[in-house]
């Protein structure tokens, strides 16, 4: 079986980008934000599951003694680096091959965030009971529809360095989390 977690975390990417360019071609439309936060929810964490699992579990068919530290490292190591590339290249590709697709994305980030604004709203105000809760609301909804206009929001970029890279801690957290779990799993039962 596979024993480079380096490969293993190359065709992580790999699998990364082909769903990645394939929502890209397949499904840029009204909506790809919505698409590809479905896309990064559930596809996405069950492609670098089955990657960790493939790391870890040929350490263990190989019939190396697996301690916690050995396992969390063959985790994580193929998840971050897979993910590192993934990241790397989704930047780079939003934000010097096609500008017109990050703007996409931002302006239906907007939009989503108006009509969820405006949802909450409407679910909120007929709730409520006394005049000074009603008013309360209403304040900071206009203050939210300000935080969110246009004219606020338009040179703003939702798909920046830094915003990838807050991203990308995000995700690091899941790898983590992941690692964590197969390495308690899977190691030695002299371990315990």
């Amino acid at each position: 079986m596979i024993k480079n977690v380096y490969t293993i975390g190359f065709m992580l990417f790999i699998a990364t980008m082909v769903v990645f360019f394939g929502m890209y071609f397949f499904g840029m439309n009204t909506d790809y934000f919505d698409n590809t936060m479905l896309m990064n929810s559930f596809v996405m964490p069950v492609i670098y599951l089955a990657g960790a699992y493939i790391s870890v579990n040929s350490l263990r068919k190989a019939g190396i003694r697996i301690g916690f530290r050995e396992g969390f490292g063959r985790a994580f190591k193929p998840m971050f680096f897979g993910g590192f590339l993934s990241v790397l290249t989704m930047f780079l590709f939003l934000n010097f091959v096609d500008p017109a697709a990050k703007d996409l994305l931002n302006f239906q980030y907007l939009e989503r965030q108006k009509i969820e604004m405006d949802n909450e709203y409407n679910k909120a105000k007929p709730i409520l009971k006394t005049e000074e809760q009603k008013a309360e609301l209403e304040t900071e909804y206009q203050q939210n529809k300000l935080r969110i206009s246009h004219e606020m929001t338009k040179d703003k970029d939702f798909f920046s360095f830094r915003q990838f890279t807050y991203y990308f801690a995000a995700i690091l957290v899941f790898y983590v989390i992941l690692s964590t779990f197969f390495a308690s799993f899977f190691r030695s039962r002299s371990e315990l």
